[in-house]
């Protein structure tokens, strides 16, 4: 799955973070970042549920 997280719409809600921590973290300002290298799997039921959480939809996930 490839997971996308718009800097620029992301308003730093944090929901990604607390839903997918392995695969979302907060930078030093509080908005959203992808961690590097995060794992695919077995956290897409969870990164799905990070983007649908997102309020200003900043994520985007696309299957391979």
């Amino acid at each position: 799955m490839r997971i996308s997280l718009d800097t620029d719409v992301c308003i730093g809600a944090g929901q990604c973070a607390l839903l997918s921590p392995d695969v979302f973290t907060q930078d030093d300002d509080g908005f959203g970042t992808v961690v590097p290298g995060h794992p695919d799997e077995p956290e897409g039921p969870l990164v799905r549920e990070a983007a649908r959480a997102c309020p200003v939809g900043a994520i985007t996930l696309a299957e391979p």
